[in-house]
């Protein structure tokens, strides 16, 4: 299992889930930085879970 599925899977844990609607009713932002390999083929699915 890659660390792309690990994300994916931490963020929806119930913890996660409960975060995601407070920062969507307060209007909360945050900056995520994230490091990949190039050319590595995975997916980012991770984009789903930033707001801009």
């Amino acid at each position: 299992m890659g660390n792309q599925d690990a994300i994916d899977r931490h963020h929806e844990n119930d913890m996660m889930k409960e975060i995601i609607a407070l920062r969507e009713k307060y209007d909360l932002h945050m900056k995520v930085d994230k490091f990949i390999r190039q050319n590595d083929g995975s997916n980012d699915n991770a984009k789903k879970y930033i707001r801009e």
